[in-house]
């Protein structure tokens, strides 16, 4: 195993995001690396093979069994990923669980490092900053979704005294390549789902699709769907129904759900259902694939992993223009409208109800920028290059040099 790869993440069944990226990630890198064994080191609750349930953020020092481990299988590259919480107990402040990360860094760091952060606030405070500039400090290569992130960091760490770091490389959020549906798929996934069964469900749906947090602001368009759906009929003739689907899991950070009264009177009138799915398999591929397009209003900019669906089903979409991450993907892909008010909601919603056209045009942008961009294929690539800049790093005692790579 001295050649493997070894990935430390959330696992399945654990129903996380970071969970689920990180099996789509291991099936593609190894795909990528078919000459190495790619292992997973992940949370207690994980299971499969090649999976060693380590990670007990609820004891002191978890990151000793994991340290423990790596000295056992001796690997190529360690692979880590880090979000917000996926490290800490239930009643660990936010500080403390960064420390233990950082511990855990420092303890493996003898290992070719590479660390995936998630989520980098666009406009970090001192903590977060400060969090970060240990972390590349610490870590071999460290790994960026979006330009606009690492160009951040030339904004911030100088002025608090820092140098940019040169270990920081851009690859984009892997996307599946493989969970397009063809139009004479949908009726068959609309029967599987049970769709098939909700009196007044229209064939044209727009969706919201989304995991049970109140900040995906789904009041923002349950609000004016009924005048927007009268106003679609009187301009088309066509029936069109609002899709809310909602992923059962608990809301993180003890907070409530998104408030479903609205939704639940429009569904008492026939113009929406409101749909739970289990997040787990396909099911948020099937939601979304029986969309027309997808509205993703946000507060929050950590919302990758709902934007690779849509783009992995090819679905035009409309989300929040304030936000740098869904921003630049949607003016990187040209396969979405962006939204700053109410109003501009309004009109990219009957937009794209009102022109076929522009559905297929904005589809078929998602689908090049897919294959050429984001697909997990590309991005399994563009690790093994992360990979090779660590071992290489480590094996002359220096730091990763990127800057003019990447």
């Amino acid at each position: 195993m001295a050649d493997s790869i070894v990935l430390i993440s959330g696992y399945p069944p654990r129903a996380s995001e970071s969970a689920t990226f990180t099996e789509e990630a291991r099936a593609f890198i190894q795909k990528q690396n078919p000459g190495r064994e790619v292992l997973v080191i992940s949370h207690v609750d994980g299971q499969g093979d090649g999976v060693f349930p380590l990670i007990d953020p609820n004891r002191p020092r978890w990151w000793k069994p994991v340290v423990r481990k790596l000295e056992e299988l001796s690997p190529y590259v360690v692979h880590v990923q880090h979000d917000t919480g996926m490290y800490a107990s239930p009643d660990d402040p936010s500080d403390t669980a960064d420390e233990q990360f950082l511990d855990f860094l420092e303890a493996a760091r003898h290992f070719p490092l590479v660390v995936e952060p998630h989520t980098i606030q666009s406009r970090m405070q001192e903590k977060e900053a400060d969090f970060l500039y240990r972390m590349c400090r610490t870590a071999d290569v460290v790994i960026f979704k979006c330009h606009y992130q690492k160009w951040r960091l030339d904004w911030t760490f100088p002025g608090m005294g820092w140098r940019t770091p040169t270990n920081v490389m851009i690859v984009p959020q892997g996307v599946r390549p493989d969970r397009r549906y063809g139009v004479h798929e949908v009726p068959e996934i609309r029967r599987q789902l049970g769709l098939d069964r909700i009196p007044n469900l229209s064939p044209h749906l727009v969706g919201l699709v989304a995991c049970a947090h109140p900040n995906k602001r789904w009041d923002i368009l349950t609000g004016m769907w009924e005048e927007l759906q009268q106003e679609i009929r009187n301009r088309t003739g066509q029936d069109w129904s609002l899709l809310a689907a909602s992923a059962l899991g608990a809301p993180r950070d003890g907070a409530t759900g998104p408030d479903l009264t609205t939704v639940r009177e429009l569904e008492s009138k026939g113009l929406a259902h409101y749909f739970e799915f289990a997040a787990s398999g396909d099911n948020y591929y099937r939601m979304m694939g029986v969309c027309d397009f997808i509205v993703l209003p946000s507060t929050d900019e950590s919302q990758s992993h709902m934007l690779t669906r849509i783009i992995a089903l090819n679905k035009p979409f409309i989300t929040s223009a304030p936000l740098a991450g869904l921003a630049t993907q949607t003016l990187e892909s040209g396969g979405g409208l962006l939204f700053a008010s109410a109003n501009m909601l309004r009109e990219a919603v009957l937009r794209l109800a009102c022109d076929e056209q522009l559905r297929l045009r904005l589809g078929n942008e998602l689908k090049a920028y897919l294959e050429n961009v984001v697909s997990w294929d590309v991005v399994a690539r563009q690790y093994g290059q992360a990979y090779a800049a660590a071992h290489e790093a480590k094996l002359c005692g220096s730091t990763a040099d990127l800057s003019l790579a990447y």
